[in-house]
Protein backbone atom coordinates (compact mmCIF):
# COMPACT_ATOMS: atom_id res chain seq x y z
CA UNK A 1 0.00 0.00 0.00
CA UNK A 2 1.15 3.33 -1.24
CA UNK A 3 1.71 5.87 1.46
CA UNK A 4 -1.28 8.41 0.38
CA UNK A 5 -3.13 4.84 0.51
CA UNK A 6 -1.88 4.00 3.91
CA UNK A 7 -2.57 7.48 5.15
CA UNK A 8 -6.03 7.59 3.42
CA UNK A 9 -7.19 4.46 5.71
CA UNK A 10 -5.64 6.32 8.79
CA UNK A 11 -8.24 9.37 8.09
CA UNK A 12 -11.03 7.03 7.37
CA UNK A 13 -10.27 5.26 10.42
CA UNK A 14 -10.04 8.00 13.30
CA UNK A 15 -12.99 10.16 11.01
CA UNK A 16 -15.19 6.87 12.63
CA UNK A 17 -13.27 6.88 15.67
CA UNK A 18 -13.99 10.82 16.33
CA UNK A 19 -17.09 10.83 15.46
CA UNK A 20 -18.08 8.61 18.18
CA UNK A 21 -15.95 9.89 21.02
CA UNK A 22 -17.71 13.20 20.08
CA UNK A 23 -21.17 11.18 20.57
CA UNK A 24 -20.10 10.31 23.77
CA UNK A 25 -18.31 13.79 24.95
CA UNK A 26 -21.83 15.26 23.82
CA UNK A 27 -23.17 12.44 26.28
CA UNK A 28 -21.31 13.20 29.14
CA UNK A 29 -21.79 16.97 28.78
CA UNK A 30 -25.52 16.62 28.97
CA UNK A 31 -25.33 14.69 31.96
CA UNK A 32 -22.55 17.31 33.91
CA UNK A 33 -24.78 20.10 32.86
CA UNK A 34 -27.60 18.57 34.37
CA UNK A 35 -29.08 19.22 31.09
CA UNK A 36 -28.60 22.60 30.63
CA UNK A 37 -29.02 23.39 26.21
CA UNK A 38 -25.55 23.68 24.95
CA UNK A 39 -24.08 23.76 21.64
CA UNK A 40 -20.58 21.87 20.85
CA UNK A 41 -17.78 23.61 18.10
CA UNK A 42 -14.76 22.36 17.58
CA UNK A 43 -12.10 24.67 19.58
CA UNK A 44 -8.45 23.37 18.76
CA UNK A 45 -6.16 20.40 18.62
CA UNK A 46 -2.85 19.90 19.24
CA UNK A 47 0.13 17.06 17.96
CA UNK A 48 -1.19 14.56 20.70
CA UNK A 49 -4.36 12.95 20.14
CA UNK A 50 -6.20 15.43 22.45
CA UNK A 51 -8.88 17.63 21.05
CA UNK A 52 -10.95 21.13 21.85
CA UNK A 53 -14.21 21.74 21.72
CA UNK A 54 -15.96 25.35 23.21
CA UNK A 55 -19.04 24.30 24.55
CA UNK A 56 -21.68 27.29 24.50
CA UNK A 57 -24.01 27.63 27.07
CA UNK A 58 -26.02 30.74 26.16
CA UNK A 59 -23.45 33.58 26.47
CA UNK A 60 -21.16 31.62 28.62
CA UNK A 61 -18.72 28.99 27.16
CA UNK A 62 -16.68 26.49 28.58
CA UNK A 63 -13.87 24.28 27.23
CA UNK A 64 -14.51 20.40 27.01
CA UNK A 65 -10.94 18.40 26.36
CA UNK A 66 -11.28 14.87 24.84
CA UNK A 67 -8.15 12.96 25.63
CA UNK A 68 -9.20 9.04 24.37
CA UNK A 69 -7.51 6.92 27.60
CA UNK A 70 -5.89 4.66 25.01
CA UNK A 71 -3.60 6.99 24.23
CA UNK A 72 -3.92 9.90 26.90
CA UNK A 73 -3.50 10.44 30.47
CA UNK A 74 -5.18 13.61 31.91
CA UNK A 75 -3.98 13.01 35.56
CA UNK A 76 -0.83 14.79 34.42
CA UNK A 77 -2.68 17.69 32.97
CA UNK A 78 -4.74 17.95 36.15
CA UNK A 79 -1.70 17.89 38.31
CA UNK A 80 0.29 20.42 36.81
CA UNK A 81 -3.23 22.66 36.38
CA UNK A 82 -3.16 23.33 39.84
CA UNK A 83 0.50 23.61 40.49
CA UNK A 84 0.52 25.88 37.85
CA UNK A 85 -2.18 27.66 39.27
CA UNK A 86 -0.66 28.03 42.69
CA UNK A 87 2.28 29.61 41.14
CA UNK A 88 -0.33 32.56 40.11
CA UNK A 89 -0.38 31.71 36.40
CA UNK A 90 -3.76 32.07 34.35
CA UNK A 91 -4.48 28.29 33.80
CA UNK A 92 -7.84 26.39 32.98
CA UNK A 93 -9.60 25.01 35.79
CA UNK A 94 -10.48 21.74 36.10
CA UNK A 95 -14.47 22.08 36.32
CA UNK A 96 -16.00 17.83 36.01
CA UNK A 97 -13.65 15.36 35.07
CA UNK A 98 -14.29 11.42 33.98
CA UNK A 99 -10.90 10.11 33.98
CA UNK A 100 -12.41 6.69 33.29
CA UNK A 101 -13.84 7.81 29.83
CA UNK A 102 -10.79 10.65 29.27
CA UNK A 103 -12.89 13.61 29.38
CA UNK A 104 -12.29 17.28 31.43
CA UNK A 105 -14.70 20.23 31.03
CA UNK A 106 -12.50 23.44 31.69
CA UNK A 107 -13.32 26.85 32.08
CA UNK A 108 -12.46 29.12 28.91
CA UNK A 109 -9.35 31.27 28.09
CA UNK A 110 -10.23 32.32 24.84
CA UNK A 111 -10.22 32.06 20.73
CA UNK A 112 -6.89 34.28 20.70
CA UNK A 113 -3.42 32.87 20.81
CA UNK A 114 -0.53 34.65 20.59
CA UNK A 115 0.53 33.39 17.24
CA UNK A 116 -2.96 35.17 15.84
CA UNK A 117 -2.20 38.00 17.50
CA UNK A 118 1.07 39.05 16.47
CA UNK A 119 0.58 37.65 13.16
CA UNK A 120 -2.04 40.19 12.93
CA UNK A 121 -0.29 42.63 14.94
CA UNK A 122 3.40 42.29 15.21
CA UNK A 123 3.40 45.80 16.78
CA UNK A 124 2.46 43.97 20.19
CA UNK A 125 5.29 42.10 20.53
CA UNK A 126 6.93 43.64 23.39
CA UNK A 127 4.21 43.21 25.74
CA UNK A 128 2.93 40.20 24.75
CA UNK A 129 6.55 39.05 25.24
CA UNK A 130 6.98 40.86 28.36
CA UNK A 131 4.06 39.61 29.75
CA UNK A 132 4.74 35.92 28.63
CA UNK A 133 8.40 36.41 30.63
CA UNK A 134 6.90 37.68 33.85
CA UNK A 135 4.28 34.23 33.87
CA UNK A 136 7.44 32.56 33.02
CA UNK A 137 9.38 33.86 36.27
CA UNK A 138 6.49 33.42 38.38
CA UNK A 139 6.33 29.85 37.69
CA UNK A 140 9.96 29.36 37.76
CA UNK A 141 9.99 31.04 41.66
CA UNK A 142 7.24 28.01 42.73
CA UNK A 143 10.01 25.77 41.93
CA UNK A 144 10.08 23.09 44.25
CA UNK A 145 11.71 18.80 44.55
CA UNK A 146 8.71 15.98 43.85
CA UNK A 147 6.35 17.83 41.99
CA UNK A 148 7.49 17.03 38.08
CA UNK A 149 9.43 14.48 36.80
CA UNK A 150 12.95 15.32 36.50
CA UNK A 151 14.45 16.03 32.91
CA UNK A 152 17.16 14.27 32.94
CA UNK A 153 20.22 11.99 30.79
CA UNK A 154 17.80 9.91 29.44
CA UNK A 155 14.90 11.74 28.53
CA UNK A 156 17.03 14.25 26.94
CA UNK A 157 18.50 11.48 25.08
CA UNK A 158 15.41 10.17 24.17
CA UNK A 159 13.92 13.26 23.07
CA UNK A 160 17.77 13.64 20.60
CA UNK A 161 17.53 10.77 19.02
CA UNK A 162 14.40 11.72 17.64
CA UNK A 163 16.27 13.37 15.37
CA UNK A 164 18.39 10.79 13.79
CA UNK A 165 15.49 7.64 14.08
CA UNK A 166 12.63 10.04 12.44
CA UNK A 167 14.23 13.18 10.87
CA UNK A 168 17.31 12.23 9.02
CA UNK A 169 16.81 7.78 8.55
CA UNK A 170 12.52 8.25 7.67
CA UNK A 171 12.04 11.20 6.86
CA UNK A 172 15.07 12.34 4.38
CA UNK A 173 16.14 8.50 4.10
CA UNK A 174 19.78 8.95 5.01
CA UNK A 175 21.36 6.15 7.14
CA UNK A 176 24.16 7.57 9.46
CA UNK A 177 27.51 5.55 8.67
CA UNK A 178 30.28 4.65 12.25
CA UNK A 179 31.78 8.02 12.40
CA UNK A 180 28.40 9.79 11.60
CA UNK A 181 26.88 8.25 14.91
CA UNK A 182 29.87 8.86 16.70
CA UNK A 183 30.05 12.33 15.91
CA UNK A 184 26.37 13.02 16.62
CA UNK A 185 26.45 11.30 19.98
CA UNK A 186 29.46 13.08 21.22
CA UNK A 187 27.38 16.07 20.31
CA UNK A 188 24.39 14.48 22.51
CA UNK A 189 26.68 14.57 24.97
CA UNK A 190 27.98 18.13 25.07
CA UNK A 191 24.71 19.02 25.31
CA UNK A 192 23.14 17.48 27.80
CA UNK A 193 26.57 18.50 29.95
CA UNK A 194 26.01 21.57 29.61
CA UNK A 195 21.63 21.60 30.10
CA UNK A 196 22.45 19.23 33.34
CA UNK A 197 24.39 21.89 34.58
CA UNK A 198 22.02 24.60 34.29
CA UNK A 199 19.49 25.73 37.45
CA UNK A 200 16.59 23.53 37.59
CA UNK A 201 13.28 24.97 37.43
CA UNK A 202 9.78 24.19 36.44
CA UNK A 203 9.42 24.05 33.38
CA UNK A 204 6.11 23.80 31.46
CA UNK A 205 8.22 22.38 28.12
CA UNK A 206 5.99 23.87 25.46
CA UNK A 207 5.85 27.63 26.19
CA UNK A 208 5.35 28.91 22.91
CA UNK A 209 2.90 31.26 20.86
CA UNK A 210 -0.21 28.71 20.16
CA UNK A 211 -0.22 27.41 23.77
CA UNK A 212 -0.22 31.31 25.09
CA UNK A 213 -3.73 32.95 24.94
CA UNK A 214 -4.49 36.90 24.73
CA UNK A 215 -6.22 37.28 28.13
CA UNK A 216 -7.24 40.36 30.42
CA UNK A 217 -4.78 38.39 32.95
CA UNK A 218 -2.18 37.75 30.44
CA UNK A 219 -0.92 35.60 29.53
CA UNK A 220 -3.28 32.08 29.70
CA UNK A 221 -1.30 29.28 29.35
CA UNK A 222 -2.49 25.86 28.15
CA UNK A 223 -0.49 22.36 26.96
CA UNK A 224 1.11 22.08 30.05
CA UNK A 225 0.64 18.77 31.10
CA UNK A 226 4.34 17.37 29.96
CA UNK A 227 5.60 19.82 32.68
CA UNK A 228 8.77 18.84 34.48
CA UNK A 229 11.95 19.48 36.43
CA UNK A 230 14.45 21.06 34.14
CA UNK A 231 16.88 23.80 32.80
CA UNK A 232 16.07 27.19 33.58
CA UNK A 233 16.84 28.08 29.81
CA UNK A 234 14.26 25.45 28.50
CA UNK A 235 10.63 27.51 28.31
CA UNK A 236 12.85 31.04 27.25
CA UNK A 237 13.63 29.04 23.97
CA UNK A 238 10.70 27.61 23.45
CA UNK A 239 9.07 31.10 23.90
CA UNK A 240 11.80 33.03 21.56
CA UNK A 241 12.78 30.64 19.22
CA UNK A 242 9.56 29.33 18.20
CA UNK A 243 8.96 26.96 15.22
CA UNK A 244 5.62 29.01 14.51
CA UNK A 245 6.87 32.35 14.29
CA UNK A 246 10.13 34.03 13.43
CA UNK A 247 11.85 37.71 15.17
CA UNK A 248 15.47 38.57 14.25
CA UNK A 249 18.20 37.96 16.12
CA UNK A 250 19.05 41.02 17.44
CA UNK A 251 15.27 41.68 18.90
CA UNK A 252 15.74 37.99 20.64
CA UNK A 253 18.57 38.71 22.13
CA UNK A 254 16.98 41.88 23.48
CA UNK A 255 13.96 39.47 24.83
CA UNK A 256 16.48 37.32 26.46
CA UNK A 257 18.36 39.89 28.22
CA UNK A 258 14.91 41.82 29.32
CA UNK A 259 14.22 38.41 30.90
CA UNK A 260 17.83 37.62 32.50
CA UNK A 261 17.43 41.27 33.92
CA UNK A 262 13.93 40.74 35.63
CA UNK A 263 14.98 36.87 36.52
CA UNK A 264 18.22 38.14 38.78
CA UNK A 265 16.03 40.77 40.46
CA UNK A 266 14.18 37.84 41.14
CA UNK A 267 16.68 36.60 42.85
CA UNK A 268 16.50 32.96 40.14
CA UNK A 269 19.64 31.09 39.44
CA UNK A 270 20.71 32.46 36.58
CA UNK A 271 24.25 33.14 35.42
CA UNK A 272 25.87 36.33 36.70
CA UNK A 273 27.38 37.18 33.17
CA UNK A 274 24.33 37.38 29.98
CA UNK A 275 27.29 36.08 27.98
CA UNK A 276 27.01 32.58 29.38
CA UNK A 277 23.12 32.30 29.87
CA UNK A 278 23.00 33.21 26.29
CA UNK A 279 25.25 30.07 25.64
CA UNK A 280 23.06 28.36 27.58
CA UNK A 281 19.56 29.14 26.14
CA UNK A 282 21.45 28.79 22.56
CA UNK A 283 22.57 24.96 23.64
CA UNK A 284 19.25 24.09 25.31
CA UNK A 285 17.68 25.54 21.87
CA UNK A 286 20.35 23.31 19.59
CA UNK A 287 18.67 20.13 22.08
CA UNK A 288 14.93 21.49 21.39
CA UNK A 289 15.69 22.09 17.58
CA UNK A 290 16.82 18.42 17.43
CA UNK A 291 14.60 17.34 19.19
CA UNK A 292 11.61 19.60 17.49
CA UNK A 293 12.66 18.27 13.75
CA UNK A 294 12.19 14.73 14.88
CA UNK A 295 9.06 15.39 16.29
CA UNK A 296 7.86 16.78 13.61
CA UNK A 297 8.89 14.13 11.07
CA UNK A 298 7.30 11.55 13.25
CA UNK A 299 3.82 13.39 13.25
CA UNK A 300 4.13 13.13 9.21
CA UNK A 301 5.21 9.56 8.83
CA UNK A 302 3.49 8.03 11.67
CA UNK A 303 0.33 9.96 12.64
CA UNK A 304 0.04 11.16 9.01
CA UNK A 305 -0.28 15.25 10.24
CA UNK A 306 1.76 17.24 7.42
CA UNK A 307 0.52 20.43 8.65
CA UNK A 308 3.90 20.69 10.43
CA UNK A 309 6.05 20.07 7.61
CA UNK A 310 6.08 23.63 6.57
CA UNK A 311 7.45 24.56 9.97
CA UNK A 312 10.84 22.28 9.72
CA UNK A 313 13.31 24.86 7.57
CA UNK A 314 12.45 28.04 10.88
CA UNK A 315 13.72 24.88 12.91
CA UNK A 316 16.37 24.02 10.92
CA UNK A 317 17.90 27.18 10.22
CA UNK A 318 17.59 28.06 14.13
CA UNK A 319 19.88 25.00 14.56
CA UNK A 320 22.05 25.74 11.69
CA UNK A 321 22.52 29.41 13.33
CA UNK A 322 23.72 28.24 16.56
CA UNK A 323 25.91 25.71 15.26
CA UNK A 324 27.59 28.15 13.73
CA UNK A 325 28.32 29.95 16.80
CA UNK A 326 30.04 27.90 18.65
CA UNK A 327 32.89 26.19 17.75
CA UNK A 328 32.54 22.82 19.89
CA UNK A 329 28.87 22.27 17.96
CA UNK A 330 30.27 23.13 14.20
CA UNK A 331 31.23 19.74 13.51
CA UNK A 332 27.15 18.67 13.71
CA UNK A 333 26.97 21.72 11.38
CA UNK A 334 29.98 20.39 9.18
CA UNK A 335 27.99 17.05 8.85
CA UNK A 336 24.74 18.60 8.14
CA UNK A 337 26.16 20.17 5.48
CA UNK A 338 27.50 17.54 3.95
CA UNK A 339 24.04 15.31 4.52
CA UNK A 340 22.29 18.01 2.71
CA UNK A 341 24.64 17.94 -0.22
CA UNK A 342 25.05 14.22 -0.32
CA UNK A 343 20.78 14.60 -0.22
CA UNK A 344 20.53 16.51 -3.43
CA UNK A 345 23.11 14.69 -5.29
CA UNK A 346 22.10 11.25 -4.61
CA UNK A 347 18.40 11.13 -3.84
CA UNK A 348 18.06 10.98 0.54
CA UNK A 349 20.99 7.95 0.78
CA UNK A 350 23.71 8.30 2.34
Amino acid sequence: MSKSARNGALTNFRSSSVLSRQQQLSDWLSQVLAGAAFDLQPASADASFRRYFRVTLNAHTLIAMDAPPEHENCTPFIHASEILADAGLNVPHVLERNLELGFLLLTDLGDTTYLQALQQEPGSADKLYRDASQALIKLQLATRDGVFPLYDDALLDREMQLFPDWYLQRHLGITLDTKQTALLNDTFALLKRNILSQAQVFVHRDYHARNLMVCELNPGVLDFQDAVMGAISYDLVSLFKDAYIHWEEDRVLDWVVLYWQAAKKARLPVPADIADFYRDFEWMGVQRHLKVLGIFARLYHRDGKDGYLKDMPLVMDYLRRACARYIELRPLLHMLNKLENTQAQVGYTF
